[in-house]
């Protein structure tokens, strides 16, 4: 019997795919085995990607009305609704993620181009009040050519997520994704183009960060760059906008922490703090991976979640389980070595290492673990695991839960858990993240709530209508009205 022949993707310019000679296997990280390879585009791709989003700006894009880009953008969300099933698929084989999971970010993905279709023909300047005989006025105009790198986690909806509103803003964009999950933005633009989007509009070039990454970061023809991973590539996307003078969007992680205070509801609670560290395997810029507890609640509470940690089917994300397998070795490799860590320094509940079973000796599994005991001197309680860990630690009083919530450098989310109006309210004015929930934790947050990291977490705004203004600058015009005698 002869192999399974592996699929073959290559870049998307100019509305074509591009012939290559040089490939990235793509593994599923379920078994760690090739299911498909994808083109190394490099500087001469993200060139040619560039120019043709320049021509097709130039020429067609910037001269569409709000009223054509939005029936357009409104054509892409049913086309990715079309290919639902289709596009979840690819995402779990991609990530791992279950299929449940990703199902859920292909509808998500859809409301991105939806909201910003009906968002952008309300977009517009304001009147300025001036001296008699004068008129001001200011206007929203595109940048151009916009540059989105984007990472493995959540490929599909942050592609939607930068894309969307770049697109609708009347910019053409080019499109990096990451190597070890880039096929549901080659396949989204198929369904631009389908969708009537003009070639050059939207161009993919997939490839490694140091080639492709780096060449579209540093591109002097770029207008405008987005970019979503870790902070140490962020600094360098930081730094190549900045020799250019370009603006650039930066969301780069999180140590998200929960705060929950004695009069805390339970059923409501419970799911939600599991859900916020488990979603994906952890992998998740928002998750809630610390849990600040009051003493009088943590046995309670710890035991509940290690009852529910304990209870999660682990398993292939197609196979659709609670939690999947995580992308890649390195990054199971990483969980671990924290992991190891936390086992010297703190308590382990639950979990703590790879999942016992010949079903899991070939993938990427960790188990969903529980470490207690947890102070700011623990290397865990501040750096970034990005896995199903959540770590948790104990308070006494609000002076002090908003003490440990600020003791890491990051500020991109976080949860309240009181039936206490006012004291939740008081939390929430006090905590520097960007997205604050009080008796709920939605990591994905939703389509029109803006979405912005605090200090290290990033800088710029993803989503909702600022999303939209971020991807236009601002023109003033003042006119000189008065007749002459």
């Amino acid at each position: 019997m002869s192999e399974a022949v592996i699929p073959e993707y290559t870049a998307v310019i100019a509305g074509k795919q591009v012939p290559t000679t040089r490939w990235i296997d793509v593994l599923d990280p379920s078994n760690a085995r090739p299911f498909a390879r994808v083109a190394r585009c490099g500087a001469a791709e993200v060139q040619s990607a560039v120019q043709a989003a320049r021509h097709t700006y130039e020429t067609v894009w910037r001269f569409t009305t709000p009223v054509e880009r939005s029936r357009i953008c409104h054509r892409i969300a049913d086309g990715l609704r079309a290919e639902r099933e289709e596009l979840a698929r690819l995402e779990t084989l991609d990530t791992g993620k279950p299929l449940a999971q990703a199902r859920v970010d292909a509808d998500i993905a859809a409301r991105y181009f939806d909201f910003y279709a009906n968002a952008v023909e309300a977009l517009g300047g304001d009147t300025i009040q001036q001296q008699p005989g004068r008129l001001a006025f200011t206007l929203r105009e595109p940048y151009g050519v916009c540059g989105h790198i984007i990472p493995w986690n959540y490929p599909l909806q942050i592609a939607a997520r930068t894309v969307a509103p770049a697109l609708a803003a009347g910019n053409c964009s080019v499109l990096k994704p990451a190597e070890d999950a880039p096929l549901t933005s080659l396949r989204l633009a198929d369904i631009v183009e389908q969708a009537g989007l003009p070639p050059g509009a939207l161009n993919v070039v997939p490839g490694l960060g140091e080639e492709a990454g780096a060449a579209l970061a540093a591109h002097p023809d770029v207008d405008r760059l987005a970019f979503t991973g870790s902070r140490e590539v962020g600094e360098a996307v930081m730094a190549a906008a900045a020799r250019n003078i370009v603006p650039v969007t930066l969301e780069l992680g999180g140590k998200s922490p929960h705060l929950v205070l004695p009069d805390y509801d339970a059923a409501r609670a419970v799911p939600q703090i599991v859900e916020s560290i488990t979603e994906h395997a952890g992998q998740n810029c928002s998750a809630g991976s610390r849990l600040l507890v009051h003493r009088s609640a943590h046995d309670e509470l710890v035991a509940a979640l290690a009852e529910e940690f304990r209870s999660l089917r682990i398993g292939p994300g197609i196979d659709d389980p609670d939690l999947g397998p995580l992308i890649s070795a390195r990054q199971r490799d990483r969980v671990l070595g924290h992991l190891a860590d936390g086992r010297r320094t703190t308590e382990i509940v639950v979990g703590g290492g790879v999942p016992r079973g010949d079903a899991y000796a070939e993938g990427f599994y960790v188990e969903p673990t529980i470490l207690d005991r947890v102070t700011p001197e623990h290397r865990v309680f501040n750096e970034e695991i990005f896995g199903p860990v959540l770590c948790v630690s104990v308070f006494d009083t609000l002076d002090e839960a908003v003490a440990l919530a600020e003791h890491t450098t990051y500020g991109l989310a976080a949860g309240i858990w009181t039936s206490d109006v006012t004291t939740a309210h008081w939390l929430a004015q006090r905590l520097r993240a960007g997205q604050v929930f009080v008796n709920n934790y939605s990591a994905a947050g939703g389509v029109e709530l803006p979405f912005g990291g605090y200090r290290r977490s990033g800088i710029g705004v993803e989503k909702g209508l600022e999303a939209l203004r971020e991807y236009t600058r601002c023109k003033t015009v003042a006119i000189h009205a008065q007749l002459s005698s």
